[in-house]
């Protein structure tokens, strides 16, 4: 009879398969995003990517090579966290190499910057991202874009079955249809629309070029926040452009799931006024048919509005107004609320000359973030929602009947969904996770000699994904603050416990092993 080692070994062919078949599409990826350089730069600068995508499809290869002879199409919950991990950790070193080829930065520069756009952070190390090659240019963008999506959503639709243990180990739960392929086809196609809708509005309503157009919207609709120019946004000077910005940050903060439910009600709504028109219906019955649609029972809406509002008002009133007056100050403080609370970091103004209040208010956005299964990074506003409504209860505890009991119940997407005690555990933990994690990294940047406040709102932006910055961030930075920033990038970006499982998985397998 087969030994547990000869399963073991087993495994992890089917994981080192997984992996390769990944890595080859991203080489070719990198190839693609390179040739570019055909039509924006010169042969020379499209070099380091036809030498990163050698390397890595010789990598992907390697895999291959490795799995072959293991054909089970799917993986559990254990080895496709392992394989989430080698997928992440070898497509951030992969795709940091054309930065070192190009000579722009050095090892741990490259690193940090592949780590911010895979994570769609946005922190950079580049000092003047306009004198940089286009190609350069795109493939930051293109990762955020891609990194914002997951690489699980891709391997589903291409992959199937093989696939799934890969999505649910990514932390994505947002399953709008009971077929996960179809469900990952439609998050796809949305992702895409905004895409195109965005470049549109940004060409025909904003006028800019389709290249800015095209880097802007990739990394505005992944909340990534990477630019073209150095002083992001606000080189546009353009309020058009600021709106229809805005607009994508919100769109990729938003789950995919509420995008599937208001696309519900939109043909919902269509159908059922035709009915209305034909007297099949009438108006009360009408009016009951929109209330109930799940987009508007959706929390995770009201309260990233509720949060805006009040961000924005308390941003104007207190800091923005007194700098840059009614007008201006109205605009920023919208654009910097929503750009902190959705993670994306882009930013029309330099913090600076901003008080303490504003860069808290700010911080404190960062680490809320924005919704479930969306783009964005933080803790997430679905989680926010159910710690404040356990808040609620226990206070409903207190003045209850004897003998009664609640519980909460809230539409998540299209679906209602009790909150458990799983659900409540998750909530537990990463909090606690996140909060640990913060104040490591915050001691990190004190001990270097940052001042408080500055420590708090980076290390936020970096551990929620968002890249908003006060001045630490830079390839000027120590080494150390530069890994620093790094790991918790991905850390972050993955939710902690991926990471934390892999590495305890990795260590338990290869003691068996060996």
């Amino acid at each position: 009879m087969p030994s547990y080692t000869y399963f073991l070994k087993l495994r992890y062919k089917a994981i080192f398969r997984n992996t390769g078949n990944i890595i080859i599409g991203l080489s070719v990826l990198i190839l693609l995003v390179g040739s570019t350089a055909f039509i924006y730069d010169s042969f020379k600068d499209f070099l380091p990517f036809l030498i990163t995508g050698i390397l890595s499809f010789l990598s992907g290869g390697m895999f291959r090579v490795i799995g072959s002879g293991e054909k089970r199409k799917e993986l559990n919950t254990q080895d496709a966290v392992v394989t989430v991990f080698f997928v992440w950790t070898l497509a951030i070193f992969l795709s940091s190499l054309p930065f070192i080829f190009s000579g722009e930065l050095n090892f741990s520069q490259a690193v940090f910057e592949s780590t911010s756009g895979w994570t769609t952070t946005g922190l950079s190390m580049f000092s003047d991202v306009e004198v940089l090659p286009r190609s350069i240019l795109i493939w930051r963008s293109v990762m955020q874009f891609i990194g914002g999506a997951g690489f699980a959503i891709i391997t589903v639709i291409i992959a199937g079955t093989m696939g799934v243990g890969i999505y649910q180990a990514e932390g994505r739960s947002d399953n709008l249809v009971p077929n996960l392929r179809e469900s990952a086809r439609i998050i796809l196609r949305i992702y895409l629309s905004w895409a195109v809708i965005g470049v549109l509005l940004l060409m025909f309503v904003g006028k800019l070029s389709f290249f800015d157009a095209f880097n802007h919207t990739l990394t505005g609709l992944a909340t990534g926040g990477f630019s073209t120019k150095n002083f992001s946004i606000g080189s546009f000077g353009s309020l058009k452009v600021e709106i229809i910005i805005m607009l994508l940050m919100i769109m990729g903060g938003t789950g995919f799931g509420v995008h599937y439910a208001g696309l519900l009600m939109i043909r919902n709504f269509i159908r059922n006024r035709r009915d209305y028109r034909s007297k099949k219906i009438s108006l009360l019955e009408l009016r009951e048919k929109i209330k109930s649609e799940p987009f508007l029972k959706n929390p995770e809406i009201k309260t990233m509005f509720i949060i805006l509002v009040i961000s924005f008002l308390l941003l104007f009133a207190f800091t923005t107004v007194e700098i840059y007056g009614v007008g201006n100050g109205l605009v920023h403080s919208a654009f910097q609320s929503i750009s902190a609370l959705t993670g994306t970091g882009f930013s029309t103004v330099a913090f600076s000359n901003w008080n303490y209040f504003g860069l808290l208010i700010l911080t404190i956005l960062m680490i809320l973030g924005g919704m479930m299964d969306s783009t964005s990074g933080g803790l997430k506003l679905f989680r926010v929602y159910i710690a404040f409504k356990l808040i609620i209860n226990q206070i409903k505890e207190f003045f209850k009947p004897s003998g009664t009991t609640f519980y909460i119940e809230v539409y998540k997407g299209v679906s209602r969904k009790k909150i458990d005690l799983n659900s409540i555990k998750n909530v537990l933990v990463v909090f606690t996770m996140y909060f640990i994690t913060y104040f490591i990294g915050v001691f990190i940047l004190l001990a270097y000699g940052y001042p408080l406040h500055n420590a708090l709102f980076e290390y936020a932006s970096t551990l929620s994904a968002v890249g908003l910055s006060t001045g630490i961030t830079s390839n000027q930075a120590p080494v150390g603050v530069i890994w620093t920033q790094t790991l918790g990038m991905y850390l972050g970006r993955l939710e902690f416990f991926v990471i934390i499982n892999a590495l305890i998985k990795l260590f338990k397998d290869l003691r068996d092993i060996f």
